[in-house]
């Protein structure tokens, strides 16, 4: 029997370890399953930009992963049974050897009365069109108001201001506008804003969200025809609800190579994944992190079934990239723990840059070697039947 892998979610991280175990271990020996709730990649990444009506390259599984030997299940995922190691999806169970959790993360309403009524979310790609539909109802001089400050915050407030000038943008943030950035990042994102007419409500808590305006602490009211909330993000609760062990936020908590501290047949990468980077630090929710740490639990999966060499790369950062619309841009350089460092790219050269930055995200889904030799390793079977048998419960290997 082949050994089976199922990886479940096929964001950036799940899709590029599906692609990168194809073309790390021979067909007849392993069967890969990879099971998504659509048949295309969303490229999460561009979501603001979907929202304000532009169209995005289709990118359907079935192309990319046509000759590989990866099986797509188009089914959502309702639920894991890590003793059984059986999945639950669609109407179907299908039973694994080991499991890559990639279930990622959507938008967090934060338990903010009347978020989620009122408010639109673009961390899917039903949301994103849900807004954008929105926003081409909305006649010149109605309000937006964006709550959230960080990077897609920034993002989706500089966007909507950008493709509509027509419209009265505003931005609410819990702290200070960027304060996470270098001065000099900063002082473009606050200049940016200003460019394109960006109302910015700095150190404000929205408290309440209702039909045509918002409340904050302390009493305020800003009006808003439409909200858009990106304050935040949270995992899938299926993990949760298993025996995994798990962060008091549901995020599977995981060693160095990706593999489930409590069952060590079980790896989790991306969003879902409770991971320690430089500094000691966890790695924060994002492709930066999830890209990596798909090729640390896929080389780790080959290596452990292979008998070849486990892998020991450290998971570090090197900038974040910000779109402030089409024609602008911030590239702000971080030390390896994701602090802000003095140098930043800013501009029209920074945009091209962002811009670079999201073609190659999703051109390593489709190309997840990215320069690995392409031989394919043969499995031991001694050690592919351990993992059949059911390891012990420890992080120690095989």
């Amino acid at each position: 029997m082949p050994h089976r892998i199922v990886v479940l979610g096929a964001g950036y991280a799940g899709a590029i370890a599906a692609g990168r175990l194809a073309k790390r271990l021979r067909r007849e020996e392993v069967a890969i399953t990879l099971v998504n709730a659509e048949p295309d990649f969303v490229e999460r990444v561009r979501m603001h930009q979907l929202a304000t009506g532009q169209d995005l390259k289709p990118r359907p599984f079935s192309a990319m992963f046509a000759g590989t030997g990866v099986e797509l299940r188009v089914a959502q995922v309702t639920g894991v049974d890590v003793e059984r190691r059986k999945v639950a999806a669609g109407a179907e169970e299908i039973g694994y050897d080991t499991l890559v959790y990639a279930l990622g993360s959507g938008w967090n309403a934060q338990g903010v009365p009347g978020a989620a009524e009122h408010a639109h979310e673009i961390a899917s790609r039903p949301g994103a069109l849900r807004l954008r539909e929105r926003l081409a109802r909305l006649d010149a001089g109605q309000a937006v108001l964006v709550v959230g400050g960080g990077l897609t915050g920034l993002e989706a407030a500089t966007e909507i201001a950008d493709a509509r000038p027509d419209l009265d943008v505003a931005l609410a943030a819990h702290d200070g506008l960027g304060d996470w950035l270098s001065p000099k990042g900063r002082e473009h994102v606050r200049k940016v804003a200003g460019r394109l007419g960006i109302t910015v409500h700095e150190h404000t808590t929205v408290t309440a969200v209702e039909a045509g305006r918002v409340r904050t602490a302390g009493g305020g009211v800003i009006p808003a025809a439409v909200t858009v909330w990106t304050a935040g993000f949270a995992v899938h609760p299926i993990a949760a609800a298993t025996s995994l062990e798990v962060t008091d936020t549901g995020r599977i908590v995981v060693d160095g190579t990706m593999r489930s501290v409590s069952h060590p047949e079980v790896y989790a990468v991306g969003d879902a994944a409770f991971a320690i980077g430089a500094g000691d630090k966890p790695l924060r929710m994002s492709c930066a992190s999830g890209t990596p740490m798909a090729w640390q639990a896929a080389d780790a999966i080959a290596a452990r079934l292979t008998g070849g060499k486990l892998p020991d790369v450290p998971l570090r950062y090197f900038n974040q990239c910000i779109s402030l619309g089409r024609k602008e841009g911030l590239i702000q350089y971080v030390t390896a723990d994701d602090r802000a460092v003095r140098a930043v790219l800013t501009g029209r050269l920074a945009a091209v840059y962002k811009e670079l930055v999201c073609k190659g995200a999703a051109w390593g889904v489709a190309n997840p070697m990215l320069g690995l030799p392409t031989r394919r390793a043969a499995i031991r079977p001694a050690r592919a039947e351990a993992y059949s048998a059911g390891a012990k419960r420890s992080s120690a290997g095989m």
